[in-house]
């Protein structure tokens, strides 16, 4: 399959810097099944999935980044008084072609929709083609999962551009019940609580979902390897990078 990469894909902050914020990589827990915790998120381009990822993981907004490649990060959290590994899989933007040819993705996204026990539906208020991807992805997650529960949550980003606001609250409330998920609109840029609560609804929805399964993966659909973690030494690399670049364009001023 194959999937349009936008690679100039950037939230403007007013910095012509890239910044990369690290963040802490942690063991997956040896511990029951029921509490490994596993979502992905997906969207189309520029509706800022890497920042929401980045929000809830370090508190900070980061502006000028990378186009995507997809990256698996690692972190334990605790959920109701217990300690809980969770994953999160970024992944590169999917695209809605016209109506005869549908959606289309890549490789990658595909083994990440197998591997996860959660998904962030991910789209723009501001971007109304983004908001109309989400029914195909939608489906073609459960043309993945056939059967079996999903937890989805659809995340309305960017609420902080009202005036640009092309998707109306009402329709995000709409289009989340229809597909059996909790809507939340925020912003990625000024609402860290909103960004942290999302996320902790998903993995709680999650949680129940494998406890109502025995910890059991849900069998059926596309049996696909699980997503590749990152390269922590290419990570480091590119943060030097940037760190570099930015110190050079200060000493040319």
């Amino acid at each position: 399959m194959r999937l349009p990469v936008d690679n100039t894909r950037t939230m403007s902050s007013g910095s012509s810097n890239f910044l990369l914020v690290p963040i802490p990589e942690y063991p997956v827990l040896d511990c029951d099944p029921n509490k490994n915790v596993k979502i992905v998120v997906l969207g189309a381009s520029n509706v800022g999935k890497t920042a929401l990822i980045v929000r809830f993981l370090t508190k900070r907004f980061i502006g000028d980044y990378e186009a995507n490649t997809g990256a698996l990060y690692s972190r334990k959290i605790t959920l109701d008084g217990e300690q809980v590994s969770l994953q999160v899989q970024d992944n590169p933007c999917v695209s809605l072609q016209d109506e005869a040819e549908g959606l289309y993705c890549q490789e990658q996204i595909n083994r990440s929709i197998y591997w996860a026990d959660g998904y962030v539906l991910a789209f723009s208020i501001t971007d109304l083609s983004s908001y109309r991807t989400i029914q195909p992805l939608y489906q073609h997650v459960r043309r993945i999962h056939p059967s079996g529960n999903i937890p989805v949550i659809l995340v309305g980003n960017k609420s902080d551009l009202l005036r640009a606001r092309q998707v109306p609250t009402h329709e995000g409330e709409a289009l989340a019940a229809e597909l059996g998920g909790t809507y939340f609109e925020t912003s990625a840029r000024e609402n860290h609580e909103g960004v942290h609560s999302a996320f902790l609804h998903l993995c709680q929805d999650v949680i129940r979902a494998l406890g109502g399964s025995n910890g059991e993966k849900r069998r059926g659909g596309l049996h696909l390897a699980r997503p590749k973690s990152p390269n922590m030494q290419e990570l480091k690399r590119r943060f030097r990078q940037v760190l570099s670049s930015k110190v050079k364009s200060a000493t040319t001023l």
